[in-house]
C-alpha cells in the first residue's frame, strides 16, 4: 500500500477535491464546489493552510455570516437536485453555533452539506481556549455538541487517521436517498494539524453514483391495487420528484393515467405551470383548484413528500380520502397509516405505471381538474396584472411585474428565472401565482421557513445556476434578519436581483395575530414604539447600496416593471425596494390551518376564535 504523509486537514481537503460524481444525464462532475469559509484561531492555521494548498482544485469562498454561507451552500444544493455539494468551515465558538440554524434548514429538507466547525484541542492542554464552553458534567462536550440534533451524522475526528472512515461515512449519508441530509465533522484545532500515513488510494476515491432503490414487489402489488380503486385521484408532487428527476415519469404517469397533479412548496415546478393537469399548489396556501381537488379525491397519491401541515391543512384537508405514499425513506412513505411504496421516485413511478396497465380514472374526473385548472391560471393572470389606483400594492401585483419583465419577446421567465423566498406573506403567495417552467425555478425554503435563508440563499442557487436570472422576493422583516451575503455577492461577482417588500412589519403574523382574536401587538413598525422610542426608518435602497449593490427605491408597479428590465441588465448585484401592504393578501384558495387558540380569555375575540378552532378541529384526520 503507497503512503503519503499529510496532516488530517491536507488529507480531508485533498479526498474532497478528488471526490467525481455522475449526475442524472450521464456527465460527470467535482462532487464539492468549493468551500465557505470564516476563519477564526481553531480552523485557520490547521484547514485553513490544507485549502490553500488545494485552491486550485477545490476553491474557497469567503463570506460575511457562518449561517449565511451555510444557507448559500444548502441552496446550491437544492438548486442542483442534491447531486452536488458545498462544505462549511467555521472556528469553535459562535462561529459553530451560527450553524445550527442552518443545518436545521437542511436536516428538514433533506438536503446536504458538509459541516467543518472547528473545536476545542483533543488534548486539552490549553483548556480553556478562546471561545470554549467548559460543561461542568461533561468533559468532552462543545459548542459543536449543539449540531447533534441537526444532522443526520455526527463525528468528532480526535486522531488524525480517523478522518479515512469519518470523511468516507460523511459522504455516505449526504448520497444516500433516504438518509440524505447535512453532517458534521467537528475538528479539533490541534488535530487539525497532527501528520499521519495517508493511504493514497484515500485521495483518489471512486466515482459517485447514486443509488436508486426500486419497490418491493408485495408493496408495488398492494399500491397499484389501491390506486385502481379510485375513481376520484389526485397526485401531490413533493421535493423529491425533483429531487429523484423524476418529473418526466411524473408527467408519463399522470398523462396516461389521467390523474391532476398538485404541487408542494418542494415539488412545485415539477409540471410546467400550463400543463392541463397541473391543478396548481396544495395547501394552506393552495389553489383554490387543487384544495378544491382534494377535499373530493378519494385516493391522494403523495410522491416524495413529507406532508407538512401546510401541505395537509393540518392532516384535515384530504382527510377521507385513502393515502398513498411514495418516498425513499420509510419514515415519510408510512406516515397518517397509508399504504406505503419505499423506493426512488422516478424508478418507483416507473414500476407503478408498468404495474397499472391502462388503468385511468373516471373520465369526468379528469376532465373537472382540468377545468378547474385552466379557470385558476386565467384568475393567476387577473391577480398578477391588476394595476391598483391610489392603494399600496400587495405581493401579487409585485410578483406580476416581477414575473412579466423579461422583455426578450421570446422568452417565458419561467423557465430563465429562479425565483427565491422562504418566510413571511411571499411564501403563500408565490405558492399560488409563480409559474415556473422548468424543474428547479421555484426555489422556495418552506420546510423551516428561515427567515434570512433568501438572500444567502440566492446567492447558493446563482453559484449552482450561472447561467440563470435568480430573483429574491423577501419582506423587510427577512431582510433585516439576514442581508450581509449581498456584499459576498458582490465580493464573488454573483449577480443576483433582490427586491424588497417593505410592509413595515411582519405583516403575516400580524394577520394571524388579529384571526386569533388579538390585536395588533409588538409585529408592525408602528405597532412597537415605546414611551421615548421613535418611530423606524429604514432605507433599504441606501443600506444595500453600503454592501455594494446597485439599488433603487420604486414608487409603484410600473416603476418597478421599469427598474426590473434594468437589473436584468446589469452584470452587478441589485436591489429593487418597493412600499406594500400587509392588509391585502390573495383570498382565493387556501384552507384551514391549525394554530392553537386559548381556551380562556378575557377577550370576546379570543373567545370566539376558541370556538371556530374547536369546530375545525373535527375535520382532522385522526
Amino acid at each position: 500500500m503507497k503512503i503519503i504523509r499529510l496532516t488530517m486537514t491536507q488529507a480531508l481537503v485533498r479526498h474532497l477535491a478528488a471526490l467525481r460524481v455522475e449526475l442524472s444525464d450521464g456527465t460527470v462532475e467535482s462532487y464539492c464546489g468549493g468551500v465557505f469559509a470564516i476563519f477564526g484561531h481553531g480552523n485557520v492555521a490547521g484547514l485553513g493552510e490544507a485549502l490553500w494548498q488545494n485552491r486550485a482544485e477545490l476553491p474557497t469562498y469567503r463570506a460575511h455570516n457562518e449561517q449565511g454561507m451555510a444557507l448559500a451552500a444548502i441552496a446550491y444544493s437544492k438548486a442542483q437536485f442534491r447531486q452536488r455539494i458545498m462544505a462549511v468551515s467555521t472556528s469553535i465558538g459562535p462561529g459553530a453555533t451560527n450553524l445550527v440554524t442552518a443545518a436545521a434548514v437542511a436536516h428538514v429538507n433533506r438536503l446536504p452539506v458538509l459541516l467543518l466547525p472547528g473545536d476545542t484541542f483533543a488534548s486539552r492542554a490549553p483548556d480553556p481556549v478562546l471561545q470554549q464552553i467548559e460543561s461542568f458534567q461533561n468533559g468532552d462536550w462543545s459548542a459543536n455538541d449543539t449540531l447533534r440534533p441537526v444532522t443526520r451524522y455526527f463525528d468528532r475526528i480526535t486522531r488524525a487517521e480517523q478522518i479515512l472512515t469519518a470523511l468516507p461515512r460523511a459522504i455516505s449519508v449526504m448520497t444516500d436517498p433516504a438518509n440524505c441530509g447535512p453532517v458534521c465533522l467537528a475538528l479539533p484545532q490541534d488535530v487539525q494539524t497532527h501528520a499521519f500515513d495517508c493511504p493514497v488510494d484515500f485521495l483518489q476515491p471512486e466515482l459517485i453514483r447514486f443509488r436508486r432503490p426500486p419497490a418491493d414487489q408485495r408493496e408495488l402489488e398492494r399500491a397499484a391495487h389501491l390506486l385502481k380503486s379510485a375513481k376520484k385521484p389526485l397526485i401531490v408532487a413533493g421535493g423529491g420528484v425533483l429531487y429523484s428527476q423524476a418529473w418526466e415519469a411524473l408527467r408519463t404517469f399522470a398523462e396516461m393515467h389521467g390523474i391532476p397533479v398538485a404541487e408542494t412548496h418542494g415539488g412545485k415546478s415539477s409540471l410546467p405551470w400550463d400543463h392541463p393537469l397541473n391543478v396548481g399548489g396544495i395547501g394552506v396556501d393552495g389553489s383554490p383548484a387543487a384544495n378544491a381537488l382534494a377535499a373530493e379525491a378519494d385516493v391522494v397519491f403523495a410522491i416524495g413528500t413529507r406532508l407538512q401541515d401546510f401541505t395537509t391543512g393540518s392532516h384535515a384537508l384530504f382527510a377521507r380520502a385513502k393515502l398513498l405514499s411514495l418516498n425513499a425513506q420509510s419514515f415519510d412513505a408510512s406516515k397518517w397509516h397509508g399504504t406505503s411504496l419505499v423506493a426512488d421516485a422516478n424508478v418507483g413511478l416507473g414500476q407503478l405505471h408498468s404495474a397499472m396497465g391502462d388503468w385511468s380514472a373516471d373520465v369526468p374526473w379528469t376532465q373537472h381538474a382540468k377545468t378547474l385548472a385552466a379557470v385558476w391560471v386565467n384568475r393567476v393572470t387577473e391577480l398578477t396584472t391588476a394595476v391598483p389606483k391610489d392603494v399600496l400594492p400587495y405581493d401579487a401585483e409585485v410578483i406580476g411585474a416581477v414575473r412579466d419583465s423579461l422583455n426578450d419577446n421570446h422568452g417565458d421567465s419561467g423557465k430563465k428565472d429562479v425565483v427565491v423566498c422562504a418566510a413571511g406573506t411571499l411564501p403563500a403567495e408565490l405558492h399560488k401565482l409563480w409559474r415556473a417552467s422548468s424543474p428547479g425555478n421555484y426555489h422556495v425554503e418552506y420546510g423551516f421557513s428561515c427567515m434570512g435563508y433568501e438572500i444567502a440563499g440566492a446567492l447558493g442557487a446563482k453559484m449552482a445556476r450561472p447561467d440563470q436570472e435568480v430573483i429574491v422576493m423577501v419582506g423587510d422583516g427577512s431582510y433585516m434578519m439576514m442581508n450581509s451575503e449581498i456584499a459576498t455577492s458582490v465580493l464573488l461577482g454573483k449577480k443576483i436581483i433582490i427586491v424588497v417588500l417593505d410592509n413595515r412589519g411582519y405583516g403575516c403574523i400580524n394577520r394571524l395575530q388579529n384571526a386569533s382574536g388579538t390585536p395588533s401587538f409588538n409585529n408592525m413598525l408602528d405597532d412597537c414604539v415605546p414611551e421615548g422610542g421613535s418611530s423606524s426608518q429604514i432605507d433599504f435602497a441606501m443600506h444595500a447600496r453600503s454592501l455594494g449593490a446597485h439599488a433603487v427605491h420604486v414608487k409603484d408597479i410600473a416603476e418597478l416593471k421599469t427598474a426590473m428590465v434594468k437589473a436584468r441588465e446589469a452584470t452587478m448585484t441589485q436591489a429593487i425596494v418597493i412600499d406594500t401592504t400587509h392588509t391585502r393578501v390573495t383570498a382565493d384558495g387556501g384552507c384551514w390551518w391549525e394554530v392553537a387558540i386559548p381556551e380562556v380569555s378575557e377577550r370576546a375575540e379570543v373567545r370566539e376564535a376558541h370556538q371556530r378552532y374547536v369546530g375545525a378541529k373535527t375535520a382532522q384526520r385522526l
